[in-house]
């Protein structure tokens, strides 16, 4: 330690008891639950009936507004994914965990929900409802990196011993991220390049992006409000486990205690 300033380790680990979290997470929950119902019916709401109509997709590009904050939240929920991983390698927060355990599968349903609006824009505007192009098949590949962290984080009867394998398959798999970002500029795609998220400024008109960005907005509040539901739902899950070892182990004569809440 230099002066008053704490390792980063240290820091994290303020935050770590569960009991602490349970108290805060279950204040903050109502409030984000009912701001991403509110912002997700504005921005969707406004997008689907509101909006202009786009000159050459016409109402098709109404998709956008459920798919690209989709795509954008599965790779969020990534994101998210491989720092709580990197934090539990590194650092050892217990909470860190619970939070890879948490994202996985909500991840994987924005995923699905994007790949599936991808196919639903994809059939009227190229003709087929899938195409092995780059930025398809990368988020395909995320999709199986869900799927491969849920499965090695449920081979195991006991989570300690999963956390490390998945948190090892989540940072490599982050390698994916970047390929899916730039995949419309490294390589000759169908999928169109990016719109929003230029360095210049974005090829979308005001009319469509406001709707846009506040739909994204609503996705992230739903993404984390169900997040910290899971984490909560998770936590609860392994004090119920503890209880009921103990017990078991106090039935057959052995003595041990059971970990605070």
């Amino acid at each position: 330690m230099v002066g008053n300033v704490a390792p980063p380790g240290r820091s994290l680990h303020r935050f770590a008891n569960p009991g602490r979290f349970m108290r805060l997470s279950g204040a903050l929950l109502p409030w984000l639950a009912a701001a991403a119902v509110l912002v997700c019916a504005v921005g969707v709401v406004w997008g689907l009936v509101f909006a202009p109509r786009d000159w050459q997709q016409g109402d098709t590009v109404r998709i956008m507004y459920v798919h690209v904050p989709a795509a954008w939240w599965a790779m969020g929920g990534y994101l998210g994914l491989a720092v709580a991983s990197f934090v539990s390698l590194v650092w050892r927060h217990p909470l860190a965990d619970v939070a890879a355990v948490a994202i996985a599968p909500v991840g994987a349903v924005f995923t699905a929900i994007c790949l599936a609006t991808g196919s639903l824009w994809g059939k009227p505007m190229w003709g087929a409802w899938w195409v092995w192009d780059a930025r398809l098949t990368s988020v395909l590949v995320l999709f199986f990196l869900y799927l491969g962290h849920i499965a090695l984080t449920n081979a195991f009867d006991e989570p300690e011993r999963a956390a490390r394998p998945a948190a090892i398959l989540a940072l490599i798999g982050a390698i994916n991220l970047p390929i899916i970002k730039f995949s419309v500029d490294w390589w000759n795609t169908l999928h169109q390049p990016a719109s929003v998220t230029r360095f210049d400024a974005p090829a979308v008109h005001v009319d469509i992006l406001w709707p846009l960005l506040i739909s994204g907005l609503g996705f992230g509040l739903a993404f984390a409000a169900i997040v910290l539901l899971r984490m909560r739902t998770v936590l609860i899950e392994r004090r119920v486990r503890a209880i009921l070892a103990a017990r078991g182990m106090e039935g057959a004569g052995v003595s041990r205690p059971v970990p605070a809440a």
